[in-house]
């Protein structure tokens, strides 16, 4: 069995804004992708906002930060 006594003096705050943190860093680390990698394989002529996985992924992690931070 896993014993995690050694994380029963961490707040529930604490532990909100350091998820909270990791999503920030994990949005930066994914903005900080060059575009070119993100448009691999897709012809210029057939590029469209919403084919753009940068946006994709920095509204999922916003969508995950925001139900966390609620809860």
């Amino acid at each position: 069995m896993l014993n995690f006594d050694w994380l029963s003096g961490v707040s529930p705050e604490t532990a909100k804004m350091i998820f909270f943190g990791l999503y920030i860093l994990i949005g930066l680390l994914v903005l900080s992708l060059p575009n070119e990698y993100i448009w691999v394989g897709i012809k210029k002529e057939d590029r469209h906002w919403y084919n753009n996985l940068k946006i994709w992924s920095v509204t999922v992690l916003s969508i995950l930060a925001t139900v966390y931070y609620q809860f």
